[in-house]
């Protein structure tokens, strides 16, 4: 199964990709939140002959649910909408929990300070939720059903 993931920002959309036969998350950039996202996400999908899409969903400090988390849910409401009306099939999408996925992508980044720009956090914070989604104890079910 091929998996595109996504870390869903106001300014920015962070962009991983991973395929179950491997297992491994591979960050694929940084998609600004400028009007062409989805178009944007939608061609990466199609790039990457993604069978799903893998979104972080933001949690506070006790792992409830924020108002960012209703912000992503509709971004994502919206981009399956997108697929839709541009004659694609609407595609599944998973949601992963992120909570402090910024902090351990900017730790893994720190060896490499010049690394730590915007974009370059994203990505890998999105590389980040889809390790964890690939480490889901159920995730052999999850590709049986598709």
């Amino acid at each position: 199964m091929r998996i595109l993931a996504l870390d869903v920002g106001t300014k920015r959309i962070g962009v991983a990709f991973a395929d179950t036969a491997v297992r491994i998350a591979i960050p694929r950039g940084m998609i600004p939140v400028d009007g062409s996202e989805f178009a944007e996400i939608a061609k990466q999908f199609r790039l990457e002959k993604a069978d799903i899409i893998v979104s972080g969903s933001p949690r506070n400090n006790s792992g409830e649910e924020t108002r960012q988390t209703e912000s992503v849910r509709q971004f994502i409401d919206g981009l399956k909408q997108y697929f839709v009306e541009q004659g694609n099939a609407e595609p599944k999408v998973f949601f992963q929990d992120e909570s402090y996925t910024s902090i351990t992508a900017e730790e893994l980044l720190k060896p490499t300070r010049a690394d730590r720009k915007a974009g370059k956090v994203d990505e890998e914070a999105a590389a980040v939720i889809l390790q964890d989604f690939l480490e889901r104890p159920d995730l052999k079910e999850i590709e049986e059903k598709l």
